[in-house]
C-alpha cells in the first residue's frame, strides 16, 4: 500500500467496563482482501451494540476487528484484486463488522455505497447502521406498507428518527415513544402523527385511542423486557413484531393466548452476524429504493453530536446519559 503509513490509531476496549474502558492505541494499518477496500476514516458512527461490547456482552463475530465500530464514512485508498466496485478516491460510506473506531478501517465492497449527494462524510457516518438496520426489520421482515400504522419504540435514537422517516415516505402513518417533550416534538417534527412520552402515558392507551381500537400494524421495538406483552396489547389484529434488541431485558412474561388470538408474528434479527452477501442485498436495496430519497433532502441522518476519536468515552457517555437525540459521531482528524 504505496503513500499510506504503516501504523494508525484505533480505540481498543483495555478490559469490559465503562467508558473509561475506551483508550487510544496504535496499532499496524488493516491491508484490504480480495474483496476489500481500505477506507481512510473521517466519521464513524457510535451505535447501542458498541456500548454492549465495550461492556463484555457483545463479541464481534469471527474474523471481525476487535476494534469497536460499525459504521463509517470516508475515502477509498486501497483496494483488494477483486474490488473494483468503487474507485480509489471515491468518498464512500460503509458498514463494518467491526474496525470503525480507527483512522482505518476494511470493509467488503458489497457493503460499501456512495455518499449521497447533500451529506457530508460526518452526516453520512451516520447512515449505514441505522439504514441498514430499518430497511430489513421493518420493510423487509416486518414487511411495512404503505396506508399501515407503524409504532417505534425508542423514536429518539438513531434508529427511531430513521424509521419514522422512512415510515413516513413510504406512506405508513407513524406513532413513536419518547422519554420527554421536548424529544416527543422533534419525533412529530420527523413526521411521526403521534408522538408518545413513555414516562408519563400509556402507549397501549394511546394507541388504542389513536386508531379506534384497533392497534398498530407493525410494532419495532428495541425494549423488550415488559413492553412484550404491552406490544401485544398495542398490536392490531394479524400484527407484527419485530425485536431488534432488549435494553429491558432478553426475558420477558407474557400470554401467548393473546399472540394466538390475534394471530400476531413475533419475530427479530441481527444485523452484525449477517453474511457477505445478505449485507450487500440489503445495500443494493437502499440503493434502489431509499438513496434517492437522501440524494434529494426528502430525508436525513440526524446527528445530535459529534467527538473527536480519541474522546470516544466521552461519545459513549453521551449515548448511555439517554440525552442524546439522534445519531452521536465520532470525527478522524488525518495527519
Amino acid at each position: 500500500m504505496p503513500d499510506l503509513p504503516k501504523t494508525m490509531t484505533h480505540i481498543a476496549i483495555s478490559a469490559p467496563g465503562g467508558p473509561e474502558a475506551l483508550v487510544a492505541e496504535t496499532i499496524a494499518v488493516p491491508e484490504p482482501g480480495l474483496e476489500e477496500v481500505l477506507i481512510r476514516v473521517a466519521a464513524a458512527g457510535v451505535n447501542r451494540p458498541d456500548v454492549v461490547q465495550r461492556q463484555g456482552h457483545y463479541r464481534p463475530p469471527p474474523g471481525a476487528p476487535s476494534t469497536p465500530g460499525l459504521e463509517v464514512a470516508g475515502e477509498i485508498v486501497a483496494r483488494g484484486a477483486n474490488a473494483g466496485r468503487y474507485d480509489i478516491g471515491a468518498p464512500v460510506a460503509a458498514l463494518v463488522a467491526g474496525g470503525g473506531y480507527a483512522e482505518y478501517c476494511v470493509c467488503h465492497q458489497g457493503s460499501v455505497l456512495r455518499v449521497p449527494e447533500p451529506l457530508s462524510l460526518v452526516e453520512a457516518a451516520g447512515v449505514p447502521e441505522t439504514f441498514f438496520t430499518v430497511w430489513t426489520n421493518v420493510f423487509d421482515r416486518g414487511g411495512l406498507r404503505a396506508g399501515e400504522t407503524f409504532l417505534v419504540h425508542g423514536g429518539a435514537s438513531g434508529i427511531g428518527t430513521t424509521a419514522i422517516q422512512l415510515g413516513r415516505v413510504f406512506g405508513a402513518t407513524v406513532y413513536t415513544t419518547a422519554g420527554s417533550a421536548e424529544k416527543c416534538a422533534r419525533c412529530e417534527s420527523l413526521g411521526a402523527r403521534r408522538a408518545i412520552n413513555y414516562r408519563d402515558e400509556d402507549f397501549v392507551a394511546v394507541i388504542k385511542e389513536e386508531t379506534g381500537g384497533r392497534g398498530v400494524d407493525l410494532i419495532l421495538d428495541m425494549v423488550g423486557g415488559d413492553y412484550v406483552a404491552r406490544n401485544y396489547s398495542a398490536a392490531a389484529p394479524g400484527g407484527r413484531i419485530v425485536q431488534i434488541a432488549f435494553l429491558r431485558g432478553a426475558r420477558a412474561e407474557t400470554d401467548l393466548a393473546r399472540l394466538m388470538l390475534k394471530q400476531l408474528t413475533h419475530t427479530g434479527s441481527t444485523l452484525r452476524s449477517r453474511s457477505v452477501a445478505e449485507k450487500a442485498a440489503i445495500a443494493r436495496a437502499l440503493e434502489d429504493s431509499v438513496w434517492p430519497f437522501l440524494d434529494d433532502g426528502t430525508i436525513a441522518p440526524i446527528i445530535d453530536s459529534t467527538f473527536p476519536l480519541a474522546a470516544a468515552a466521552r461519545a459513549h457517555e453521551r449515548m448511555e446519559s439517554g440525552a442524546h437525540f439522534g445519531k452521536i459521531i465520532l470525527t478522524v482528524e488525518q495527519p
